[in-house]
């Protein structure tokens, strides 16, 4: 009696680049795959964020370098209101700050650990908040989910890249801080750090999670939207914090502009 050979098990892929564009132009079946997923699958879109990111931030740092060579500042959008002896100190820092560590090493650091962190807070929180309301899914759902849904942020980072070599200008009111007072109060300086990070491209993160998670939960519609954006607005706001309060400390708004 002759034995059939079992045929080898296939080797797990690590990478899945072909799922890229699914994602952003087809989400539904694309997210659909993604939540029905066996393994990990976020190690390519953050590494497709990671070097987006990366490109966002050597760009902007060659143009602070030409603006910096050519006695070009860029002022904060409230500088105007800004006591003398800060404006002067703002004025001091820019020199200091425009070697290569602090116009490419330490916003290139901030930027992974912005991507990094915030993926596995927003994984975690999320896949919490599901749970508490009655999702059963395993983490590595959310993981991937988040991974996936962040590709926007990926999009955002090339199209401002982009944006400041074809210009060699830089953008001082991303997103919806434009519509913010342009005062020194706090309430202000607040409305400025949250509006930085919302624009057409977070909606659409957010819209990706919001999608992913319903379809890795099996919840209603209902408690995957409030609880998904609870999740999204506590992570939202812990990122902004840090930009926040070191906005606040005279002589340090010229380091928060790096970022």
């Amino acid at each position: 009696m002759s034995e059939t050979a079992a045929p080898p098990l296939e080797k797990p892929r690590r990478f899945h680049f072909n799922w890229v564009i699914p994602a952003l132009l087809r989400p539904r079946a694309a997210f659909r795959q993604i939540a029905e997923h066996a393994g990990d699958a976020w190690l390519t879109p953050l590494l497709v964020l990671t070097l987006a990111e990366l490109a966002r931030v050597l760009a902007v740092g060659n143009v602070r370098q030409v603006l910096a060579a050519s006695g070009q500042v860029t002022l904060p959008p409230d500088f105007q209101y800004w006591p003398p002896t800060m404006q002067e100190q703002f004025m001091q820092a820019q020199q200091a700050v425009s070697g290569p560590v602090f116009l490419y090493v330490l916003p290139g650091f901030v930027a992974l650990m912005g991507i990094w962190l915030g993926w596995l807070l927003l994984a975690g929180i999320l896949h919490l908040v599901l749970t508490m309301l009655g999702g059963r899914n395993p983490t590595r759902n959310a993981l991937n989910v988040v991974a996936w849904a962040a590709l926007p942020l990926a999009v955002r980072s090339l199209v401002r890249a982009g944006f400041a070599l074809s210009t060699q200008t830089l953008i001082t009111s991303p997103g919806l801080a434009g519509f913010a007072p342009l005062d020194a109060t706090l309430l202000s300086a607040v409305l400025r750090a949250l509006g930085s990070q919302i624009d057409i491209y977070f909606i659409w993160y957010t819209l990706l999670t919001l999608l992913g998670a319903r379809l890795a939960s099996g919840l209603p519609t209902g408690k995957v939207v409030a609880g998904g954006l609870a999740a999204v607005l506590i992570v939202l706001a812990l990122q902004t914090a840090p930009g926040l309060v070191v906005g606040r400390f005279e002589g340090l708004e010229a380091l928060r502009s790096l970022f």
